[in-house]
């Protein structure tokens, strides 16, 4: 099974686990509702509609609420420390918990203590974490974005705030980019670089780009990231190969872009509906 864990922007909302499930506009949880904009629950809703597509069992989540001072993800970091080793998720997704390095790595410790260790992705926050405690090469996926890519690329930094200047975030130096990152020991054993040209690499570089369809509205639209490691998830969980499995989010999630016929109005959800649509389009025609 498919376990993702993250937080969302509320003081109030307290740790939650379960089945995740899509009521419109909105992912559920443990009887609670949080709508689905961008970050965690974009993420989340890509998964479900990934894992309907295929038909495969809801995933599993665990929630809680920081607004950025780290009260709900030590909360939450707490929470999978005790949760963990009595599971037995064939994958787990770690997206924004705030990089609070000894809670990683006592997080870590229980990882690995597991009967039988998960496939283990992370993004946004949950890769800062990883990095800043040197233990990015225990990653299998890493699904960063340029700017996290550059901070993952900065030896030096000890923190995202502090990525040196000379480390551009530029398109053209992603290959760069992925060099320094493996080089110093700072990335999972796969990369998935989310821009205007998706890419997969690992430590031998770039292996696989996507570069269209190309839909401008959706460039300033939140949450097409988190839609992309939804959708790379549920693939991996379902035991296709992560190379195979990366390929196939970077063209399903490019495809419901242009199926959604965004515009600046659109919302991250409206994405989501075509997911299905698009992810049979690309499995079943070879798109």
């Amino acid at each position: 099974m498919l376990s993702i864990a993250g937080t969302v922007p509320s003081e109030e909302f307290p740790v939650v686990c379960g089945e995740i499930t899509l009521s419109g506009d909105t992912v559920r949880i443990d009887g609670r509702s949080v709508a689905v904009n961008r970050g965690t629950t974009a993420l989340m809703a890509a998964s479900i509609a990934t894992a309907e597509a295929l038909g495969l069992p809801a995933p599993f989540g665990f929630l809680a609420g920081d607004i950025g001072l780290g009260k709900g993800s030590r909360k939450l970091y707490k929470y999978l420390t005790d949760y963990l080793p009595d599971s037995s998720f064939r994958t787990l997704t770690f997206h924004y918990l705030q990089p609070i390095v000894h809670w990683h790595e006592r997080l870590q410790e229980t990882l690995q203590k597991m009967n039988e260790t998960p496939t283990l992705i992370a993004d946004a926050g949950f890769m800062y974490a990883a990095k800043m405690s040197g233990q990015s090469s225990l990653y299998d996926l890493f699904t960063p974005d340029l700017g996290e890519l550059a901070f993952l690329a900065d030896e030096k930094a000890p923190h995202p705030f502090y990525t040196r200047g000379f480390i551009l975030h530029d398109e053209n130096r992603v290959p760069d980019l992925i060099e320094r990152a493996y080089a110093h020991n700072n990335a999972a054993r796969f990369l998935l670089v989310k821009g205007r040209q998706d890419c997969l690499a690992d430590r031998h570089g770039i292996l696989e780009q996507v570069d269209s369809p190309v839909e401008e509205a959706l460039e300033a639209m939140g949450g097409t990231g988190d839609t992309l490691t939804g959708i790379v998830s549920a693939l991996i969980n379902s035991g296709m190969a992560i190379e195979r499995a990366t390929v196939v989010a970077m063209k399903t999630n490019r495809l419901a872009g242009q199926y959604a016929q965004p515009t600046p109005a659109t919302q991250i959800m409206e994405v989501i509906r075509y997911i299905p649509q698009a992810l049979s389009a690309v499995l079943e025609k070879g798109i």
